[in-house]
């Protein structure tokens, strides 16, 4: 009885196991198509997926491309913790209806209560964001969990990565100031302080690895 109990559970866990990976691919590919403003389904992400991005790699932080390695496999929560030489750094590229090319950047930091995370898609100057997703595990209802909201993530738009030539990773500041450095900003969240200054180090952080490779693009 005891072996046959064993097995039931082990063949519910296999197929629970593999329906649990591709509903999280599926939320994957939602949350990357997030982020150049095209909502997908749990029904039809895939579809739309393979309709926009066009192409994925990783490359490293000399913008040189590394062979053997999928883009939508690299789990960017390890990279993060890396020295910048050091990590696998992914690119999805998206194509519009209208031809446009975006290239899409995974993003991984720490809220207040926990992880945060998103995608960056910039234009194919190298240097012009069009679109951002954020998203959270535990921060605060009404507080720090308004990143995730369209209201914030919108304010990235337009928003320029490069100042007369010089890198300048985008600043969350609280409303009414402005970076002492000259980076283009957007406004914190009120009340998710911790939060927004944590978009802001997780933006920097992630985005720096890449610098090489947006120069490039320009």
């Amino acid at each position: 009885m005891v072996i046959l109990v064993a097995a039931v559970l082990a063949i519910t866990s296999l197929g629970l196991k593999e329906k649990q990976t591709r509903n999280v691919e599926i939320d994957k590919m939602k949350q990357i198509l997030s982020s150049v403003h095209i909502a997908a389904t749990t029904a039809d992400a895939r579809a739309l997926y393979e309709k926009y991005i066009v192409d994925s790699f990783v490359i490293d932080s000399k913008g040189e491309h590394i062979e053997g390695v999928k883009a939508f496999d690299v789990n960017v929560a390890v990279q993060v913790k890396r020295d910048t030489d050091s990590r696998q750094l992914p690119v999805f590229v998206c194509r519009l209806e209208n031809g446009e090319q975006k290239y899409i950047i995974p993003l991984y930091g720490a809220g207040l209560w926990g992880p945060i995370w998103g995608y960056l898609a910039i234009d194919s100057d190298g240097n012009t964001i069009y679109g951002a997703y954020f998203a959270h595990q535990g921060e605060t209802p009404g507080l720090g969990a308004e990143i995730e909201k369209t209201i914030f993530s919108d304010q990235f738009r337009d928003k320029h990565l490069f100042i007369a030539g010089d890198f300048k990773s985008i600043a969350v500041e609280k409303k009414g100031q402005k970076p002492i450095d000259g980076a283009e900003y957007v406004d914190a969240i009120t009340g998710g302080t911790i939060t927004s200054k944590g978009v802001q180090t997780m933006l920097s952080n992630s985005l720096v690895p890449y610098i090489t490779f947006f120069k490039s693009l320009q």
